[in-house]
């Protein structure tokens, strides 16, 4: 749905068809010689050798290794895609809105590598002894902290700026929303062990929070995607500021409530990590319950600020029907 920036203006079509309201665009290989094209191009490039790198010495093992592969692949492919489309002036024929498209992915990529710039080195690659795998782990490293700058630039450069006519995920609400699902997923790998909720009744309101919020962003997500944000039955800047408040009204109780029972003795937590005898274990992929519960807590807060901060930026779009 395309918008209008202020006041942001987004706009919305009367179609579902992801090709209407969208210019058309001849391909054409100069299209690699604009800035965007040449950024995309790192991307490229910067992915594949990541994943190239790795695979070549199989440095990858454990959840965590296989995370951060999946992640370069999957960046390396989607961007190969955009830039097929783009080349082939393919815009009206792809089966997503492309004025909503490049920017929400280009913002899940950046928070993907960012994730695996992270996680791969201080989960995986500082216990590598030194030689040949760990080299090319570091290697891919850096062109994964590579990618993560170029995807953030390209959301940089392509977001709605003030009195601009663009798509819903170039806003500043749009970009958020990919925030909070990423976020969420994060939650739901911390959470995936039903021990550290199922003992408390008010812990599994929080999971339930968890689960909704995102349920309603992700579908805030796909609707725009799909360009078929008129099948609501109500209008939709009413669907998101609802879920922008419900969902910070649910964050701001599963804030109190998640470090409640899980660090207040008096409700059977355990307020020190040196309590979790699951903490005692050494092995390279496996993180306690503790430091589980303590990072659902920090995400939640991050969640919560992010939703404040969309339910504020959403009175200042304006919409309108093109």
């Amino acid at each position: 749905m395309p918008v209008t920036v202020t006041r942001t203006t987004v706009t919305t079509t009367m179609s579902s068809s992801s090709g209407l309201g969208s210019p058309t665009i001849v391909g054409s290989p100069r299209v690699l010689t604009q800035p965007l094209g040449l950024l995309r191009l790192l991307q490229l490039v910067s992915t594949c050798v990541a994943f190239s790198l790795v695979a070549s010495v199989g440095a990858w093992t454990g959840p965590m290794g296989n995370w951060s592969m999946f992640t370069w692949c999957f960046c390396f492919s989607v961007t190969l895609i955009i830039l097929i489309v783009e080349l082939g002036g393919l815009q009206v024929r792809f089966p997503l809105s492309w004025r909503n498209f490049p920017i929400t992915y280009a913002c899940y990529a950046a928070l993907f590598c960012l994730s695996s710039s992270i996680i791969y080195p201080t989960t995986y690659v500082q216990f590598l002894s030194h030689g040949r795998s760990r080299d090319h782990a570091i290697a891919a490293t850096a062109f994964s902290c590579i990618a993560c700058i170029a995807y953030a630039t390209e959301v940089a450069w392509t977001r709605a700026r003030p009195g601009e006519i663009t798509g819903y995920m170039a806003t500043v609400p749009g970009l958020l929303k990919v925030l909070e699902t990423f976020v969420a997923c994060v939650i739901f790998a911390f959470i995936s062990d039903p021990v550290l909720y199922q003992h408390q009744s008010a812990l599994e309101w929080c999971v339930a929070v968890y689960s909704i919020c995102f349920i309603l962003a992700a579908v805030a997500i796909l609707l725009n995607l799909g360009d078929c944000t008129n099948v609501l039955p109500i209008a939709f800047p009413t669907f998101l500021s609802g879920l922008a408040l419900i969902s910070v009204i649910f964050y701001a109780t599963a804030l109190v409530l998640w470090p409640l029972y899980q660090f207040d003795q008096r409700h059977g937590g355990q307020p020190r990590r040196q309590m979790d005898v699951s903490c005692s274990r050494s092995h390279t992929y496996y993180v306690c319950y503790w430091d589980r519960r303590l990072a659902v807590a920090i995400l939640t807060g991050i969640n919560l600020l992010a939703y404040l901060a969309d339910l504020v930026y959403s009175a200042r779009l304006v919409f309108v029907r093109v």
